[in-house]
């Protein structure tokens, strides 16, 4: 018989853990720092073809990134649209920051979807998803306690299905639900309780792990039993306990 598995003052085991997928499972700055810089170099090439620009010192502005001296992304805010932000809140930022530039609404929707088809390529063929630290071995020791784990992500679930193949770790978990299945998402809890829903769990049983407020939010309003932000300390002011790897919840971490 498997152990049960217990965390802070929950009555019951834990039945199920549900994990944000960017910022948790995977490096977001490696996977969106790529796609970021994609996406706004060639966006400023597109303007400067028609004789428009784009301040530099506007770039962190835009999704709430943060850039080196060459202009690539190497960090993010947590509270920015791009970590908490759904895929079509990003597009509709960028096409208003088109629209200031000069472009027609039209002209900068129009822009806007072709840099993003062409990063979209680029990601395709790099493929730059890398589960963080410890995460592998995390999702094992839950699999081994017979807890079930699902994804409850800002992505639309084909790509969220997509980039956990890339790490080869799409088969720990029984269900992915992106925004695109929901009528909201974060920080509502819609996705959260189709995800109870779908694994036929208790929501007051569930574990919820995320790197932002959002992921901390939506798990408070569905109720769930117990809250895990990972990143610097204080910086996920919502959470039950804050984490800054993942080894600090294998060998029954997740009980203290």
């Amino acid at each position: 018989m498997q152990d049960e598995t217990y965390v802070d003052g929950l009555p019951n085991p834990i039945e199920a853990v549900l994990f944000d997928k960017d910022g948790t499972l995977l490096d977001f700055t490696g996977m969106w720092g790529f796609w970021t810089d994609c996406v706004l170099n060639d966006f400023r090439d597109q303007l400067a073809t028609r004789g428009l620009r784009i301040n530099t010192d506007e770039l962190p502005q835009i999704w709430g990134t943060f850039h080196d001296e060459q202009g690539r992304m190497n960090g993010y805010d947590v509270r920015g649209p791009l970590a908490m932000g759904t895929m079509d809140e990003v597009y509709a930022v960028l096409t208003w920051h088109g629209y200031r530039a000069g472009l027609s609404w039209a002209e900068a929707k129009i822009m806007v979807r072709e840099c993003l088809a062409r990063a979209e390529e680029e990601m395709e063929q790099h493929r730059p998803a890398c589960p963080l630290p410890g995460v592998q071995e995390f999702l094992e020791q839950c699999r081994s306690e017979g807890v079930a784990m699902g994804v409850v992500t800002a992505d639309d679930t084909p790509s969220a299905i997509k980039h956990l193949q890339w790490m080869g770790l799409d088969s720990f978990f029984d269900v992915v639900i992106g925004t695109d299945l929901v009528e909201r998402g974060k920080p509502f809890p819609d996705m959260l309780l189709l995800a109870c829903e779908r694994l036929g769990v208790s929501v007051q049983h569930t574990v919820v792990i995320g790197d932002t407020d959002g992921d901390m939010e939506m798990a408070r309003t569905a109720g769930a039993g117990y809250r895990i932000g990972i990143g610097e300390p204080g910086k996920i002011r919502l959470a039950d306990r804050t984490i800054q790897s993942f080894h600090e919840l294998l060998n029954g971490g997740l009980n203290r």
